[in-house]
């Protein structure tokens, strides 16, 4: 396996690191509603491929508080595996869960970039990991906090991704039936503008019905 070789969802794991509300209050590097939209998306998007996925938090009960209840819903039966270290690969659960989804391309997120994201991500990247992370879907302290560390990952070995260009690798082909519904939805909700031209697409062109949900009467 190569790091040109494409995002696959056979090949590849997702790892959220540390989405909770004492991290996510000092970041300043992205507007915090436009990271929880990204992460939601970039969620509900491995959901769609059936992406092995790692949630992890730091120190929930004493600091940092609990990942966010809406990222949860997306994973109801995945545990979160709790941390004391800032650095989630000293963590010996976390790199078992790592090592149980069989997967050598690892694609992380995490608050903040700095430090949560960039620590981990170096280290697999030595251990023999084909590293990605997601810019959008991360956050830091600063806007340079966030550059330097985009930075250094990228000098490591790791490959800076968005959240958008992550779930259309794992897509790639319109064919691709059994997944088409499930992501279209996914870019319906979180994906902006892009998200706006599909449902225009949808009901200007092809005349289907609003993408409308919980409506009643």
């Amino acid at each position: 396996m190569s790091k040109l070789d494409l995002l696959t969802p056979e090949n590849s794991a997702l790892i959220f690191i540390d989405h909770q509300p004492q991290m996510t209050f000092g970041v300043q590097s992205i507007d915090r509603q436009s990271l929880f939209n990204n992460v939601l998306g970039l969620a509900k998007s491995s959901r769609v491929y059936n992406i092995p996925t790692v949630l992890t938090a730091v120190e929930s009960k004493s600091f940092s508080g609990h990942i966010w209840p809406e990222l949860l819903d997306v994973f109801p039966k995945h545990d979160v595996i709790e941390r004391t270290s800032m650095n989630s690969w000293e963590d010996e659960n976390f790199r078992k869960a790592i090592e149980a989804t069989g997967r050598k391309k690892l694609v992380f997120c995490a608050l903040w970039t700095e430090v949560c994201l960039a620590f981990p991500v170096v280290e697999a990247v030595r251990d023999g990991y084909e590293v990605y992370f997601v810019t959008d879907a991360s956050g830091g302290t600063s806007k340079e906090a966030h550059d330097m560390a985009v930075q250094r990952m990228i000098q490591a070995g790791a490959i800076p991704m968005t959240w958008v260009q992550t779930a259309l690798e794992w897509q790639r082909d319109w064919s691709r039936k059994e997944t088409y519904d499930g992501i279209i939805n996914v870019m319906r909700e979180h994906a902006g503008a892009y998200g706006q031209g599909i449902e225009y697409a949808y009901t200007m062109v092809h005349n289907a019905p609003p993408n409308r949900k919980n409506v009643e009467g």
